[in-house]
């Protein structure tokens, strides 16, 4: 019997699923900062020393955490997921996109590529939903808290994990098969890339390009952030960011699959003749 088909939905997090920066639900209270003051600081100290954005706020979480005297342990990071607000329908949204899928005979894998905090993601309620979860992760000291960056994934490091999906080389270590030639696990022309903005236009550009489908998400207000993505070809499709049943942004998932089952079953009609 042949191998049902394989529809992976990859997903940015902040603005994307999560409705603000991670950090500011909870772990910039904690500092006693505003969310301007903290992302204020970050980008001076970014400028100040040159320094690649997204390591400029993983050092600053670390740096303003020692201030404050906030132990900025793997725990104490996984406790700040459960204060994560969503988008509309965010959290029932992936039973009904994998139900939706098997009664066509399309099997979904939902996974993050993030550059905000694995850490925190991991402690989120949604956490269970995905397949990987890929995020800007640190490195932790003897005492367990956090010292130094061990993972950064900035907007083209982003395109790594686009193949490793593709290719099913999921572990990060392997940096042998995910650059070799292998037959790929998920054609990308089954991938399907919802993000919000400027970091996620790299990967958004190559799945289009390469036959799959991007789909840029706006929040209330903010949809003049996307237009010119979808003006300069860069993706399929926006959306207002809104995950509720019969949304337009449902409507689009389900004629994406409904097309990857079409495609599906005429293929395998010619390699009857």
């Amino acid at each position: 019997m042949p191998q049902k088909p394989i529809l992976a939905i990859l997903y940015d997090f902040d603005k994307t699923l999560c409705s603000d920066d991670m950090q500011n639900f909870s772990f910039i209270p904690s500092l006693g900062m505003t969310p301007a003051e903290f992302w204020g600081r970050t980008g001076e100290f970014s400028k100040k020393t040159n320094m690649e954005r997204i390591l400029s706020y993983m050092y600053m979480m670390i740096e303003t955490a020692k201030e404050k005297n906030v132990k900025l342990t793997r725990e104490y990071l996984n406790s700040l997921g459960k204060d994560l607000k969503y988008f509309e329908g965010v959290t029932t949204w992936f039973k009904r996109i994998n139900e939706y899928a098997e009664e066509r005979g399309i099997i979904v894998e939902h996974y993050i590529v993030s550059s905000g905090t694995k850490e925190i993601i991991d402690g989120s309620i949604i956490a269970k939903d995905f397949t990987r979860i890929y995020g800007c992760e640190f490195l932790y000291d003897e005492n367990g808290v956090a010292c130094w960056p061990r993972i950064a994934i900035n907007y083209t490091a982003k395109t790594q994990y686009l193949f490793r999906i593709s290719k099913g080389v999921l572990d990060e270590s392997d940096d042998d098969k995910v650059n070799q030639r292998v037959d790929k696990r998920i054609p990308i022309s089954n991938i399907v890339y919802i993000g919000d903005g400027l970091t996620d236009v790299p990967c958004m550009t190559l799945v289009k390009e390469k036959g799959g489908r991007s789909i840029a998400l706006y929040g209330k207000g903010k949809k003049e952030k996307v237009l010119p993505l979808v003006q300069e070809e860069r993706v399929n499709y926006i959306c207002k960011a809104d995950y509720r049943k019969d949304s337009r942004l449902e409507q689009i998932m389900k004629l994406i699959i409904e097309s990857i089952s079409i495609s599906s079953k005429l293929l395998a009609e010619e390699d009857t003749i």
